[in-house]
Protein backbone atom coordinates (compact mmCIF):
# COMPACT_ATOMS: atom_id res chain seq x y z
CA UNK A 1 0.00 0.00 0.00
CA UNK A 2 1.37 3.44 -0.92
CA UNK A 3 1.69 6.22 1.67
CA UNK A 4 -1.14 8.09 -0.01
CA UNK A 5 -3.46 5.08 0.08
CA UNK A 6 -2.55 4.34 3.72
CA UNK A 7 -3.38 7.79 5.02
CA UNK A 8 -6.50 8.09 2.87
CA UNK A 9 -7.88 4.81 4.21
CA UNK A 10 -7.35 5.77 7.82
CA UNK A 11 -8.74 9.26 7.28
CA UNK A 12 -11.92 7.69 5.90
CA UNK A 13 -12.20 5.39 8.92
CA UNK A 14 -11.64 8.27 11.33
CA UNK A 15 -14.44 10.27 9.72
CA UNK A 16 -16.93 7.56 10.71
CA UNK A 17 -16.49 8.33 14.40
CA UNK A 18 -18.79 11.39 14.24
CA UNK A 19 -21.75 11.61 16.62
CA UNK A 20 -23.75 14.43 18.15
CA UNK A 21 -22.78 16.45 21.21
CA UNK A 22 -24.87 17.81 24.08
CA UNK A 23 -24.75 21.56 24.60
CA UNK A 24 -26.02 21.55 28.18
CA UNK A 25 -24.66 24.58 30.07
CA UNK A 26 -22.37 23.42 32.87
CA UNK A 27 -19.45 25.79 32.60
CA UNK A 28 -18.17 29.25 33.46
CA UNK A 29 -18.59 31.76 30.62
CA UNK A 30 -15.99 34.51 30.19
CA UNK A 31 -17.26 37.63 28.41
CA UNK A 32 -14.96 39.95 26.48
CA UNK A 33 -15.52 43.25 24.75
CA UNK A 34 -14.64 42.18 21.21
CA UNK A 35 -17.34 41.00 18.81
CA UNK A 36 -16.93 38.74 15.78
CA UNK A 37 -16.60 40.50 12.44
CA UNK A 38 -19.76 39.90 10.38
CA UNK A 39 -17.69 39.87 7.16
CA UNK A 40 -14.75 37.67 6.28
CA UNK A 41 -11.48 39.47 7.07
CA UNK A 42 -8.95 39.97 4.31
CA UNK A 43 -5.85 37.82 4.72
CA UNK A 44 -2.61 39.19 3.19
CA UNK A 45 -1.22 37.18 0.31
CA UNK A 46 1.91 35.08 0.47
CA UNK A 47 3.66 37.37 -2.02
CA UNK A 48 3.01 40.59 -0.15
CA UNK A 49 3.91 38.96 3.17
CA UNK A 50 7.24 37.62 1.87
CA UNK A 51 8.11 41.07 0.55
CA UNK A 52 7.40 42.74 3.91
CA UNK A 53 10.53 43.95 5.79
CA UNK A 54 9.49 41.92 8.85
CA UNK A 55 9.40 38.60 6.99
CA UNK A 56 13.06 37.63 7.63
CA UNK A 57 12.43 38.21 11.34
CA UNK A 58 9.33 35.98 11.59
CA UNK A 59 10.93 33.09 13.54
CA UNK A 60 12.61 34.24 16.73
CA UNK A 61 16.10 32.95 17.38
CA UNK A 62 15.52 31.76 20.95
CA UNK A 63 18.48 29.64 22.02
CA UNK A 64 17.58 26.57 24.11
CA UNK A 65 19.52 25.67 27.23
CA UNK A 66 19.43 22.00 26.25
CA UNK A 67 18.34 20.19 23.10
CA UNK A 68 18.71 16.90 21.33
CA UNK A 69 17.30 14.03 19.29
CA UNK A 70 16.03 11.05 21.29
CA UNK A 71 15.33 7.62 19.75
CA UNK A 72 11.91 6.57 21.07
CA UNK A 73 9.26 3.88 20.56
CA UNK A 74 11.51 0.84 20.73
CA UNK A 75 9.00 -2.02 20.54
CA UNK A 76 6.26 0.44 19.54
CA UNK A 77 7.10 0.66 15.85
CA UNK A 78 10.38 2.48 16.34
CA UNK A 79 12.94 3.48 17.05
CA UNK A 80 12.66 6.91 15.49
CA UNK A 81 14.00 10.27 16.62
CA UNK A 82 12.07 12.95 18.52
CA UNK A 83 13.52 16.47 18.58
CA UNK A 84 13.32 18.24 21.94
CA UNK A 85 14.39 21.52 23.53
CA UNK A 86 14.45 22.98 27.05
CA UNK A 87 14.36 26.74 27.50
CA UNK A 88 14.96 28.26 30.94
CA UNK A 89 16.46 27.01 34.18
CA UNK A 90 13.70 27.65 36.72
CA UNK A 91 12.17 25.15 39.15
CA UNK A 92 8.66 25.24 37.63
CA UNK A 93 8.63 22.70 34.81
CA UNK A 94 6.26 23.28 31.89
CA UNK A 95 5.40 21.03 28.93
CA UNK A 96 3.86 22.79 25.95
CA UNK A 97 2.25 20.19 23.65
CA UNK A 98 1.38 21.54 20.24
CA UNK A 99 -1.46 20.55 17.94
CA UNK A 100 -1.91 19.38 14.38
CA UNK A 101 0.92 19.98 11.90
CA UNK A 102 2.71 22.53 14.08
CA UNK A 103 6.37 22.96 14.96
CA UNK A 104 8.10 23.94 18.20
CA UNK A 105 8.23 27.53 16.93
CA UNK A 106 4.43 27.74 17.11
CA UNK A 107 4.97 28.18 20.88
CA UNK A 108 7.51 30.99 20.41
CA UNK A 109 5.43 33.57 22.32
CA UNK A 110 5.27 31.22 25.31
CA UNK A 111 8.90 30.17 24.90
CA UNK A 112 9.93 33.83 25.00
CA UNK A 113 7.77 34.70 28.02
CA UNK A 114 8.32 31.65 30.22
CA UNK A 115 11.64 30.23 29.01
CA UNK A 116 13.59 33.46 28.41
CA UNK A 117 12.07 36.54 30.03
CA UNK A 118 11.17 34.53 33.16
CA UNK A 119 13.81 31.84 32.76
CA UNK A 120 14.89 31.80 36.42
CA UNK A 121 11.35 30.82 37.47
CA UNK A 122 10.32 28.47 34.64
CA UNK A 123 11.77 25.71 32.48
CA UNK A 124 9.96 24.97 29.22
CA UNK A 125 10.09 21.62 27.41
CA UNK A 126 9.11 21.55 23.73
CA UNK A 127 9.17 18.73 21.19
CA UNK A 128 8.24 18.34 17.56
CA UNK A 129 5.60 15.60 17.61
CA UNK A 130 6.28 12.60 15.39
CA UNK A 131 5.62 13.52 11.77
CA UNK A 132 6.68 17.16 12.01
CA UNK A 133 9.65 19.48 12.32
CA UNK A 134 13.02 18.04 13.25
CA UNK A 135 11.49 14.78 14.49
CA UNK A 136 11.31 11.72 12.26
CA UNK A 137 8.23 11.07 10.15
CA UNK A 138 7.63 7.32 10.14
CA UNK A 139 4.84 5.91 7.99
CA UNK A 140 2.72 4.09 10.57
CA UNK A 141 -0.48 4.47 12.52
CA UNK A 142 -0.26 7.56 14.75
CA UNK A 143 -2.40 7.83 17.87
CA UNK A 144 -2.67 10.32 20.70
CA UNK A 145 -1.80 7.56 23.18
CA UNK A 146 1.40 6.58 21.35
CA UNK A 147 2.38 10.23 20.92
CA UNK A 148 1.93 10.64 24.70
CA UNK A 149 4.36 7.77 25.20
CA UNK A 150 6.87 9.64 23.01
CA UNK A 151 6.56 12.55 25.45
CA UNK A 152 6.99 10.26 28.43
CA UNK A 153 10.23 8.87 27.03
CA UNK A 154 11.55 12.40 26.50
CA UNK A 155 10.52 13.37 30.06
CA UNK A 156 12.45 10.43 31.45
CA UNK A 157 15.47 11.16 29.25
CA UNK A 158 15.78 14.81 30.33
CA UNK A 159 15.37 13.89 34.00
CA UNK A 160 11.95 15.45 34.55
CA UNK A 161 10.21 12.17 35.43
CA UNK A 162 11.33 9.16 37.43
CA UNK A 163 8.73 6.44 37.85
CA UNK A 164 10.49 5.15 40.95
CA UNK A 165 10.24 8.47 42.79
CA UNK A 166 7.13 10.26 41.47
CA UNK A 167 6.55 13.88 42.42
CA UNK A 168 4.00 16.43 41.24
CA UNK A 169 6.44 18.61 39.33
CA UNK A 170 4.96 18.82 35.80
CA UNK A 171 2.73 21.57 34.43
CA UNK A 172 1.23 20.26 31.19
CA UNK A 173 -0.33 22.60 28.63
CA UNK A 174 -1.86 21.07 25.50
CA UNK A 175 -3.75 22.75 22.69
CA UNK A 176 -5.99 21.00 20.13
CA UNK A 177 -4.35 17.64 19.24
CA UNK A 178 -1.83 18.57 21.92
CA UNK A 179 -4.68 18.63 24.43
CA UNK A 180 -5.61 15.10 23.38
CA UNK A 181 -2.01 13.97 23.85
CA UNK A 182 -2.04 15.73 27.24
CA UNK A 183 -5.10 13.72 28.31
CA UNK A 184 -3.30 10.48 27.46
CA UNK A 185 -0.12 11.60 29.21
CA UNK A 186 -2.11 12.55 32.31
CA UNK A 187 -3.58 9.05 32.46
CA UNK A 188 -0.09 7.56 32.15
CA UNK A 189 1.50 9.64 34.96
CA UNK A 190 -1.34 11.27 36.95
CA UNK A 191 0.66 11.58 40.18
CA UNK A 192 3.45 13.50 38.41
CA UNK A 193 1.16 16.35 37.41
CA UNK A 194 1.10 19.65 39.24
CA UNK A 195 -1.32 21.27 36.79
CA UNK A 196 -3.04 20.23 33.57
CA UNK A 197 -4.36 22.82 31.10
CA UNK A 198 -6.47 21.49 28.22
CA UNK A 199 -6.98 24.19 25.63
CA UNK A 200 -9.42 24.13 22.70
CA UNK A 201 -9.46 20.34 22.58
CA UNK A 202 -11.87 17.43 22.91
CA UNK A 203 -12.43 14.05 24.47
CA UNK A 204 -13.36 12.89 20.96
CA UNK A 205 -13.95 14.64 17.65
CA UNK A 206 -17.68 14.49 17.01
CA UNK A 207 -20.13 15.95 14.54
CA UNK A 208 -21.67 19.10 16.00
CA UNK A 209 -23.00 20.43 12.68
CA UNK A 210 -25.16 19.09 9.88
CA UNK A 211 -23.97 16.05 7.94
CA UNK A 212 -23.27 18.15 4.84
CA UNK A 213 -21.24 20.71 6.80
CA UNK A 214 -19.24 17.96 8.48
CA UNK A 215 -18.39 16.21 5.21
CA UNK A 216 -17.44 19.52 3.57
CA UNK A 217 -15.20 20.50 6.48
CA UNK A 218 -13.38 17.17 6.55
CA UNK A 219 -12.97 17.01 2.78
CA UNK A 220 -11.60 20.57 2.63
CA UNK A 221 -8.59 19.50 4.72
CA UNK A 222 -7.43 17.10 2.01
CA UNK A 223 -8.44 18.88 -1.21
CA UNK A 224 -5.36 20.40 -2.91
CA UNK A 225 -5.35 24.20 -2.74
CA UNK A 226 -2.98 27.02 -3.48
CA UNK A 227 -0.89 28.13 -0.52
CA UNK A 228 -2.76 31.46 -0.45
CA UNK A 229 -6.14 29.75 -0.30
CA UNK A 230 -5.02 27.17 2.25
CA UNK A 231 -3.50 29.74 4.63
CA UNK A 232 -6.50 32.05 4.25
CA UNK A 233 -8.92 29.25 5.12
CA UNK A 234 -6.79 28.18 8.07
CA UNK A 235 -6.54 31.72 9.47
CA UNK A 236 -10.31 32.19 9.33
CA UNK A 237 -10.86 28.87 11.11
CA UNK A 238 -8.25 29.46 13.80
CA UNK A 239 -8.87 33.01 14.90
CA UNK A 240 -11.58 35.45 15.88
CA UNK A 241 -12.29 37.40 12.69
CA UNK A 242 -12.18 40.74 14.50
CA UNK A 243 -8.63 40.07 15.73
CA UNK A 244 -7.08 39.20 12.37
CA UNK A 245 -7.08 42.69 10.76
CA UNK A 246 -5.92 44.45 13.93
CA UNK A 247 -2.33 45.77 14.11
CA UNK A 248 0.30 43.13 14.87
CA UNK A 249 0.19 42.79 18.67
CA UNK A 250 3.04 40.32 19.20
CA UNK A 251 5.37 41.07 22.09
CA UNK A 252 8.74 40.96 20.32
CA UNK A 253 12.08 39.83 21.71
CA UNK A 254 14.96 42.30 21.90
CA UNK A 255 18.33 40.71 21.13
CA UNK A 256 20.06 43.36 23.24
CA UNK A 257 18.07 42.61 26.42
CA UNK A 258 16.27 39.26 26.03
CA UNK A 259 18.32 36.46 27.60
CA UNK A 260 19.65 33.87 25.13
CA UNK A 261 18.07 35.53 22.09
CA UNK A 262 20.07 35.98 18.92
CA UNK A 263 19.33 38.66 16.28
CA UNK A 264 17.18 37.57 13.34
CA UNK A 265 18.98 36.10 10.37
CA UNK A 266 20.12 38.96 8.12
CA UNK A 267 18.84 41.70 10.43
CA UNK A 268 19.60 43.34 13.77
CA UNK A 269 16.14 43.59 15.32
CA UNK A 270 12.72 41.96 15.17
CA UNK A 271 10.10 43.91 13.21
CA UNK A 272 6.31 44.14 13.20
CA UNK A 273 3.95 43.15 10.42
CA UNK A 274 0.99 45.27 9.41
CA UNK A 275 -1.63 43.04 11.01
CA UNK A 276 -2.06 39.98 13.20
CA UNK A 277 -3.19 38.09 10.10
CA UNK A 278 0.02 38.90 8.26
CA UNK A 279 2.18 37.61 11.11
CA UNK A 280 0.24 34.35 10.98
CA UNK A 281 0.70 34.13 7.20
CA UNK A 282 4.44 34.67 7.62
CA UNK A 283 4.77 31.85 10.15
CA UNK A 284 2.75 29.51 7.96
CA UNK A 285 4.83 30.31 4.86
CA UNK A 286 8.07 29.71 6.77
CA UNK A 287 6.72 26.32 7.86
CA UNK A 288 5.13 25.20 4.60
CA UNK A 289 8.09 26.11 2.41
CA UNK A 290 10.39 24.01 4.59
CA UNK A 291 9.71 20.67 2.89
CA UNK A 292 12.12 18.78 5.12
CA UNK A 293 10.18 19.74 8.24
CA UNK A 294 6.56 19.95 7.00
CA UNK A 295 4.73 17.66 4.61
CA UNK A 296 1.39 16.13 3.72
CA UNK A 297 2.26 12.68 5.07
CA UNK A 298 2.93 13.92 8.60
CA UNK A 299 -0.11 16.21 8.48
CA UNK A 300 -2.50 13.41 7.56
CA UNK A 301 -1.00 10.91 10.00
CA UNK A 302 -1.43 13.44 12.83
CA UNK A 303 -4.95 14.19 11.57
CA UNK A 304 -5.75 10.48 11.87
CA UNK A 305 -4.48 10.53 15.48
CA UNK A 306 -6.82 13.42 16.28
CA UNK A 307 -9.75 11.75 14.51
CA UNK A 308 -9.35 8.49 16.42
CA UNK A 309 -8.77 10.04 19.85
CA UNK A 310 -11.47 9.00 22.29
CA UNK A 311 -11.83 9.33 26.02
CA UNK A 312 -15.04 8.03 27.57
CA UNK A 313 -16.85 9.78 30.44
CA UNK A 314 -15.53 7.04 32.72
CA UNK A 315 -11.94 7.65 31.61
CA UNK A 316 -12.34 11.39 32.11
CA UNK A 317 -13.69 10.86 35.60
CA UNK A 318 -10.71 8.62 36.33
CA UNK A 319 -8.38 11.31 35.01
CA UNK A 320 -10.00 13.91 37.27
CA UNK A 321 -9.88 11.62 40.30
CA UNK A 322 -6.22 10.71 39.88
CA UNK A 323 -4.82 14.10 38.83
CA UNK A 324 -7.05 16.11 41.15
CA UNK A 325 -9.74 18.37 39.71
CA UNK A 326 -8.39 21.46 41.44
CA UNK A 327 -5.27 21.02 39.27
CA UNK A 328 -7.15 20.95 35.96
CA UNK A 329 -8.17 23.75 33.57
CA UNK A 330 -10.30 23.34 30.46
CA UNK A 331 -10.70 26.36 28.17
CA UNK A 332 -12.56 26.70 24.88
CA UNK A 333 -13.60 29.63 22.68
CA UNK A 334 -17.03 30.27 21.23
CA UNK A 335 -15.43 31.32 17.92
CA UNK A 336 -13.31 28.17 17.54
CA UNK A 337 -13.59 27.12 13.91
CA UNK A 338 -11.39 24.03 14.24
CA UNK A 339 -12.92 22.18 17.20
CA UNK A 340 -16.39 23.53 17.86
CA UNK A 341 -17.37 24.79 21.29
CA UNK A 342 -19.72 21.88 22.16
CA UNK A 343 -16.57 19.75 22.45
CA UNK A 344 -15.25 22.03 25.17
CA UNK A 345 -18.57 22.06 26.97
CA UNK A 346 -18.74 18.28 26.93
CA UNK A 347 -15.17 17.96 28.19
CA UNK A 348 -16.02 20.27 31.09
CA UNK A 349 -19.24 18.39 31.80
CA UNK A 350 -17.54 15.00 32.12
CA UNK A 351 -14.17 16.00 33.54
CA UNK A 352 -15.55 18.59 36.03
CA UNK A 353 -12.25 20.51 36.22
CA UNK A 354 -11.44 22.96 38.97
CA UNK A 355 -11.56 25.71 36.33
CA UNK A 356 -13.72 25.41 33.20
CA UNK A 357 -13.81 28.40 30.86
CA UNK A 358 -15.98 28.93 27.79
CA UNK A 359 -14.53 32.20 26.51
CA UNK A 360 -16.80 34.44 24.46
CA UNK A 361 -15.43 35.39 21.02
CA UNK A 362 -12.16 33.46 21.47
CA UNK A 363 -10.85 31.36 18.60
CA UNK A 364 -8.84 28.14 18.48
CA UNK A 365 -5.42 29.59 19.38
CA UNK A 366 -5.52 31.74 22.54
CA UNK A 367 -1.74 31.27 22.86
CA UNK A 368 -1.50 33.65 19.89
CA UNK A 369 -4.78 35.56 19.84
CA UNK A 370 -4.77 36.37 23.58
CA UNK A 371 -1.21 35.63 24.61
CA UNK A 372 -1.05 38.04 27.57
CA UNK A 373 -4.26 36.65 29.07
CA UNK A 374 -3.16 33.11 28.21
CA UNK A 375 0.17 33.55 30.01
CA UNK A 376 -1.52 34.88 33.13
CA UNK A 377 -4.05 32.04 33.11
CA UNK A 378 -1.29 29.43 32.83
CA UNK A 379 0.74 31.15 35.55
CA UNK A 380 -2.33 31.01 37.78
CA UNK A 381 -2.65 27.27 37.12
CA UNK A 382 1.01 26.69 37.97
CA UNK A 383 0.50 28.55 41.25
CA UNK A 384 -2.67 26.58 41.99
CA UNK A 385 -0.81 23.33 41.36
CA UNK A 386 1.93 24.29 43.80
CA UNK A 387 -0.65 25.06 46.49
CA UNK A 388 -2.78 21.94 45.97
CA UNK A 389 -2.47 19.16 48.48
CA UNK A 390 -0.63 15.99 47.50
Amino acid sequence: MTAEAYVAAHAKLASKRSTSVSTERRWSDVTTSSAPNPTLPRIPTVAETKSHPAYPTTIWQLEPDRSGLLPVAEGRGGPFNISWEIHGEGPIKMLFIMGLASLKSAWQRQTLFFGHEHRTRYSVLLIDNRGMGDSDKPLMRYSSSEMARDWLEVLTHVGWHDASTPSRNLNIIGVSLGGMIAQELALLIPTAISSLSLCCTAAAIENTTTFAENVTSRASMLIPKSMDRSITDTARQLFNHAWLPQPDDAHLPDPTTTPKCEPPVGATTYLRFETNAQRFVAQEVHKREDKARFGLKGFVLQLIAAGWHHKSPEQLRELGDKVGRERILVMHGTQDGMISVPHGRKLIQYLEPGKGLIVEDMGHAPLVERSKWFHQTIEDMCAAGEKAEF
